[in-house]
């Protein structure tokens, strides 16, 4: 009797052993290693191959290249972070935390791509009944979409070829299961395998597919990295604290990663945000600006908006400082707070540090460690900083204030709200404004906003 034969592949990268092991050598994770029965492919005739590839040799400039095809979604943000629509063909993965809308997204995108193209709605996890009844409390048109619940890898994909549909949404990738993967449902050889078929089939006539991925604890989708590698664009869907989603691009290979895009939700289902400031600034009178409180610009593709940093300043309890942020990376806030030490004389060693960004989106942006100093330094002093003003620049450990990308566009989208006042980055040959006050440092930028003595 022949041996069955197994093989160990890691699951973030697909780094195959003989044997398990603890450490991945390939990308050093830890215990990711899961064992795989391997089998023996069928034996076909010589020169065959599958349906979905093409084993001929061309010159590149033979290959025709049609014009890129794209196709409205519906929603302008969702559009916005694919690059201009859904383009045909392609493969998309799209992961988010469960009940986050991800499903509902699909089914809103399906209802209305249905109306000049044939769609398939692939469900695994939930009945027809129960995909019908929540497309009807949305206000769905479901006449034209076409559902089918079996996660059969054989059987979906000889019913993706019988109709060749334009759009293919999976949801999720976790209920696949195809029998040539000698492993249970949703592991991550059999989620591996599943999609590289179902990408090819899909580009093989014409259509883009989405597969509806979980996500685990750490935020990243569920299975092995190497699904991200296998799809020309990996969307994440987030959720901020006051119900807002963000949806963000981690992979696009039709355009670019540093869009984002904004969705409320309510009891007719996802709506596209247009205005992002009434979300991320608070409403307060001009004259009532609490210490703590600063307001900068940050560009997101191709948008710019200003957001408010909060800042709060306590004795600590222990003796020992502590910093509390999870909008602003916590190293961040804590440079910040030695530059303020170093070259401004705050004494930061012994307090507990709060920072907060209002929204709940998180900032990655250089351009807010001057904003956040200044946050800083006014809840320390409990003394307001001006209603009207912005600020940005990235701070160096010796005190300097850098220049910043995008510094122009940051300075209209304040402006265009009212901020009277900026105080921004020297630049050489810049020309001084009466509205902006340019500052080589740190400390300089402190007397500017709060009148303190050089």
């Amino acid at each position: 009797m022949k041996e069955v034969q197994k093989r160990y592949v890691c699951s973030e990268c697909g780094h195959t052993e003989t044997k398990w092991m603890g450490r991945c050598p390939e990308c050093n994770s830890w215990n990711t290693f899961e064992e795989e029965i391997v089998s023996t492919p069928n034996k076909t005739k010589a020169g065959s191959a599958s349906p979905s590839s093409d084993n001929r040799v061309r010159k590149l400039s033979e290959i025709r290249s049609d014009e890129a095809i794209r196709l409205h979604t519906g929603f302008d943000e969702l559009d916005r972070v694919l690059g201009g629509g859904v383009m045909l063909p392609s493969s998309v993965l799209i992961g988010g935390e469960p009940g986050i809308g991800k499903s509902t997204l699909m089914l809103e995108m399906l209802s209305f791509l249905s109306e000049n193209n044939e769609v398939l709605y692939v469900s695994g996890e939930e009945s027809p009944s129960q995909v019908k009844l929540r497309g009807e409390r949305l206000g769905l048109n479901l006449s034209n979409i076409s559902i089918f619940c079996d996660t059969r890898l054989e059987v979906l994909e000889e019913t993706i070829e019988k109709i060749e549909p334009k759009i293919i949404i999976v949801d999720s990738l976790q209920t696949l299961y195809t029998s040539t993967v000698a492993s249970m449902q949703g592991s991550p050889n059999q989620v591996r395998a599943c999609c590289l078929v179902l990408s090819n089939v899909a580009k093989r006539i014409g259509s883009s597919i989405f597969f509806v991925g979980h996500v685990t604890k750490d935020g990243n989708i569920a299975g092995p990295k190497i699904v991200e590698h296998m799809v020309d664009t990996v969307l994440y869907f987030e959720s901020a604290e006051n119900g807002i989603r963000l949806l963000r691009a981690a992979k696009n290979r039709f355009g670019s990663v540093d869009e984002i895009g904004l969705f409320e939700m309510d009891d007719k289902g996802l709506h596209g945000l247009k205005d992002p400031t009434e979300v991320f600034l608070s409403s307060r009178s001009d004259d009532d600006l609490p210490p703590g409180i600063a307001f900068t610009s940050i560009v997101e593709g191709s948008r710019a908006f200003v957001v408010e940093i909060q800042a709060l300043v306590v004795p600590a309890k222990t003796g020992l400082q502590r910093i509390y942020s999870d909008k602003i990376d916590t190293a961040r806030v804590s440079r910040v707070s030695a530059i303020l030490e170093r070259h401004a004389g705050l004494k930061l060693n012994d307090q507990d540090v709060y920072v907060n960004v209002a929204g709940g989106v998180k900032l990655n942006d250089v351009s807010i460690e001057l904003p956040l100093a200044l946050a800083l330094y006014s809840s320390k002093l409990n003394r307001s900083l001006p209603s009207k003003l912005v600020s940005f620049g990235e701070l160096s450990l010796a005190g300097e204030v850098r220049n910043v990308p995008f510094l122009e566009r940051k300075q209209k989208a304040a402006s265009d709200l009212g901020f009277d006042l900026v105080i921004s980055p020297y630049i050489k040959n810049r020309k001084s404004r009466e509205d902006i006050v340019f500052v080589k440092t740190v400390k300089s930028a402190l007397v500017s906003a709060l009148g303190l003595k050089s």
